[in-house]
């Protein structure tokens, strides 16, 4: 059957765009403070997830929600299951933002929106791409499962839900990346190094704050100090903005002095691409007459954290051949007076090293101060050799619908759901040389990539399917 994937996927744009309009408009980033019975994860991840299979069954399609954290729209019938991996939750929106964050705005060409790009707009476009197989009357050889995460971007609650309910998927792959394909992805863990509140005698910081998640390079950073010395200290900072990389604001009250750092977010996976307002500003407080928890706390990300994102200082640094370096984002700084700080620094790692030597780098660090280290979820280093039929097949798809012939796999430091499969991949639909903003404001795709995105999820969904199993 000869299709022209391109055309057939532009036949579907009005359609696509008014069901991204609806995903888009929901928040469904993660929020614990509002997790019911019902809602185990607040409200908006739920609410995306039901949107998605309300689409699939306005189209014909058998789906099932498995307790409103993850759900699947299932096509075609076999023993052995290929399964697509997306996921319906987002990033808070954070500042900065010149479009409404949940509103789909089109503007030169581009479609702006949280999860346009990560990752409601690729898992959408994956969508159509089977959408269009079941349209044209194609039945596949073997079954496919269209399953939908709605914590991917915190700790996979509805993932490994689906996983403890239903058979493992082993084959497959995750439109939550780049192209052309991502058949390596590196190790990632978290550690958080909890503070207590202590104050010195001089200089007072009574509060900071910095960074949403662990996987998002901080654009703004707050910061409140007492001190005797306002106004030398308002002019020192005044002279720090000129030569840092970074915007920001001074004022003083009754309260004390109000640090404000603007710099820009980014993917956790490399933080060169972004600039941490939190770090810069922990480096410039901590010039000053602080003590106790308060001078650890922000000597810990002055001189340890700050703008080291291959964690030299920390004596961990590392690079594989296959998989790069060893990178590490420092996502949340905070610190109230008489209370408590943390700093969460999370570390994307390739084989060879991991979370131990990564502890021991940390608890060196901290030597001599009151700390408490705690390690979060690890996953290990994922790989599928790229002789593999999974790689080899997506890889030829790719090449036919862009022409680029010279395109190869990829190692990545960004996590995605293509790592819980034994031959799982991470397969678009970001393409070389469009803007990187997941994680960021003014998050977009262009319209024309994730049509042409499309086209190529429906020819590869077909190519993988049309004669049973991939041995």
């Amino acid at each position: 059957m000869a299709i022209d994937w391109q055309k057939l996927a532009a036949q579907y744009r009005e359609a696509y765009i008014a069901d991204l309009t609806t995903l888009v408009g929901i928040d469904s980033a993660r929020d614990d403070s509002l997790a019911t019975d019902d809602y185990p994860l607040g409200p908006g991840p739920a609410k995306a997830l039901l949107a998605f299979l309300e689409l699939a069954k306005r189209d014909g399609f058998k789906t099932k929600n498995l307790d409103n954290v993850v759900g699947y729209v299932e096509y075609g019938e076999g023993e052995e299951t290929l399964a697509i991996l997306g996921h319906a939750d987002v990033m808070p929106a954070g500042k900065g933002w010149h479009t409404d964050p949940f509103t789909l705005t089109a503007k030169d060409g581009n479609l702006y929106g949280r999860g346009t790009s990560d990752d409601k707009g690729p898992s959408l476009a994956a969508y159509y791409g089977l959408k269009m197989l079941k349209d044209q009357g194609i039945l596949p050889k073997i079954k496919i499962r269209f399953i939908i995460g709605t914590d991917e971007e915190s700790d996979w609650t509805g993932m490994n839900h689906y996983l403890d309910l239903e058979p493992a998927p082993t084959l497959g792959f995750s439109p939550d990346a780049e192209f052309p394909l991502i058949n390596g992805e590196k190790g990632n863990v978290t550690f958080t190094t909890a503070f207590g509140g202590q104050n010195g005698s001089a200089d007072f910081l009574q509060a900071f704050d910095s960074g949403l998640r662990e996987n998002m390079v901080p654009r703004d950073a707050e910061a409140t100090v007492v001190t005797d010395n306002a106004e030398q200290m308002m002019a020192d900072f005044s002279t720090f903005l000129d030569q840092a990389p970074v915007a920001g604001s001074v004022t003083s009250d009754a309260m004390g002095v109000h640090f404000q750092v603007v710099g820009k977010a980014a993917h956790g996976m490399e933080p060169k691409n972004g600039i941490n307002a939190g770090t810069y500003l922990a480096s410039f407080l901590t010039t000053y007459d602080f003590g106790k928890d308060a001078a650890d706390f922000l000597s810990l990300i002055a001189h340890k954290l700050h703008d080291d994102s291959r964690a030299h200082q920390l004596g961990i640094a590392y690079t594989d051949k296959v998989m790069g370096d060893l990178t590490m984002n420092v996502g949340v700084m905070t610190f109230t007076a008489g209370k408590s700080g943390l700093v969460n620094t999370n570390f994307r790692y390739p084989t060879g090293t991991g979370a131990d030597q990564i502890k021991a780098g940390l608890t060196q660090a901290t030597a001599g101060m009151t700390v408490e280290l705690k390690q979060g979820r690890e996953m290990v280093p994922h790989y599928v050799d790229p002789s593999d039929p999974i790689v080899a097949t997506l890889m030829d798809v790719y090449r036919q619908q862009t022409g680029d012939m010279q395109a190869q796999p990829e190692v990545v430091g960004g996590g995605t759901y293509g790592r819980l499969m034994k031959r799982g991949v991470a397969f678009g639909a970001l393409f070389p040389g469009t803007a990187d903003t997941m994680h960021q404001a003014d998050e977009f795709q262009p319209e024309a990539d994730l049509l042409k995105a499309m086209a190529i999820y429906g020819q590869a969904i077909f190519e993988l399917t049309k004669q049973g199993w991939l041995r």
